[in-house]
């Protein structure tokens, strides 16, 4: 009998031992990103980038909250763009705790995997959002690490692009002084890899936009504010342009601020929103809905970037312009 004791008690140490490592490992895994300083990811550079967001995948029976349409029409022309990477700026599906939403995302992607696009997604409100609001999602980080495997134990990384450098940001988290994003934000700029000309910041909430007309429910927070603060501080310390593409808002918007381009790049699909457009709103055009996307293509010592919208059934160049490196830059001055 003591010797059964003593052989229940050994296993009940070992079960012990073995849930410890298991959970030393997790949170290991989970913290990697806040510890690590050079990029997560390395693509071999085509060079084409695009950038969109709000794309809210679901049952196309879904037409209100969702624009199936919009959504499928803007899928197919990506894929003939063939970018070397997509940003996809969060609110991926509906919602994050249906598992069908991201079963729609794989089917009407799939020409996306076929031409090899490599895709890299910032987490949305919707991502971490149940069907019925208010109820704790359990499941949805779990739904997009399952979408997204390489990203598994990751909320935020960074991507190296040949003479890009992307930095992913999970913006329901804390971005403010003392953060862990923060923290490991200031490691990625002080350490950017040599011939880097660009630093792109994807992320879902925007730091710098106009609001919604009759809606403050999406003007800009004091979290991602905080971030504008620490990345025009950069911009003046490093050797690369920074540039900024946020969504949350059904719309697109440009900006330039502190020496840092931002972008909102909201249509992807989702129920559109009307911009009250402000002077220092470099895009003043309302046409309405702008479903849409961004294209980014290097030449030379400047970034050509075009926003391409979706015009009845074709896409016309709705907004253009130019981004000089920040090397350029200085030895223009």
């Amino acid at each position: 009998m003591m010797r059964l004791d003593r052989t229940w008690s050994r296993c009940v140490r070992g079960w012990i031992l073995f849930c410890v490592l298991v959970c030393l490992a997790s949170w290991a895994q989970a913290a990697a990103p806040t510890l690590s300083s050079g990029p997560t990811f390395t693509v071999n550079p085509s060079w084409t980038l695009i950038a969109y967001g709000d794309t809210r995948f679901t049952d196309p029976a879904e037409q209100t909250e969702s624009n199936p349409v919009a959504r499928q029409a803007l899928v197919r022309k990506i894929a003939e763009e063939k970018p070397g990477v997509l940003l996809i700026g969060g609110d991926l599906p509906f919602h994050g705790g249906e598992v069908n939403d991201y079963v729609v995302y794989q089917m009407e992607t799939e020409s996306w995997r076929e031409a090899g696009i490599k895709v890299y997604p910032a987490l949305g409100n919707h991502e971490l959002q149940s069907r019925h609001l208010g109820m704790e999602c359990k499941t949805c980080l779990q739904n997009w690490w399952r979408a997204f495997p390489e990203l598994r134990g990751r909320r935020w990384y960074s991507v190296r692009f040949g003479e890009a450098y992307i930095v992913t940001l999970d913006s329901n988290l804390a971005l403010g002084a003392g953060s862990a994003q923060s923290r490991w934000l200031a490691r990625q700029l002080k350490q950017l890899p040599g011939g880097v000309r660009y630093l792109f910041v994807s992320l879902h909430h925007p730091p710098v936009a106009d609001p919604i007309h009759g809606d403050a429910s999406h003007n800009v927070r004091p979290n991602e504010d905080a971030l504008a603060r620490q990345l025009e501080a950069a911009a003046k310390q490093i050797s690369a342009k920074i540039i900024v593409i946020a969504g949350h808002i059904h719309g697109y918007e440009r900006f330039e601020r502190g020496g840092v381009e931002y972008l909102v790049s909201g249509g992807g699909g989702a129920r559109p929103y009307p911009i009250a457009r402000t002077p220092s709103n470099l895009y003043q055009d309302n046409v309405f809905p702008n479903f849409h996307y961004v294209k980014f293509v290097s030449d030379g010592d400047k970034l050509r970037v075009t926003m391409y919208r979706l015009d009845n059934d074709k896409f016309v160049p709705g907004d253009s312009f130019t981004v000089s490196s920040a090397t350029a830059s200085h030895a223009g001055k």
